[in-house]
C-alpha cells in the first residue's frame, strides 16, 4: 500500500499553505490511505498552540480543528 507524506513548510507567513498538509492527511484518512505529516522550517512553529490557534487558511476550517482531527486519528507528525 502506498504511503503519503504531507510536508508543511509554512506557518503564520502563509496560513493557507500551512493548512494544506493537514487537509491532505484528513483526505487520506477518508480514503483509508496512510499518511504522515512532516513539519519543517517555519512550519515547526505550528506545534505552539499560540501560533496554531491564529492560523485559518482561506476556504478551510481553522487549523486547531484540523489538528484535533489529525490527533484523534493518530496521524504521525514529525517535527
Amino acid at each position: 500500500m502506498a504511503k503519503n507524506l504531507a510536508v508543511a513548510t509554512h506557518a503564520s507567513d502563509e496560513p493557507t499553505k500551512a493548512t494544506l498538509p493537514f487537509i491532505t492527511a484528513i483526505g487520506a484518512m477518508g480514503a483509508e490511505k496512510p499518511c504522515t505529516i512532516a513539519l519543517v522550517g517555519e512550519a515547526v512553529s505550528l506545534v505552539k498552540e499560540a501560533v496554531a490557534k491564529n492560523i485559518h487558511g482561506v476556504g478551510f476550517p481553522p487549523l486547531p480543528e484540523l489538528i484535533a482531527k489529525v490527533i484523534q486519528a493518530k496521524v504521525p507528525v514529525f517535527v
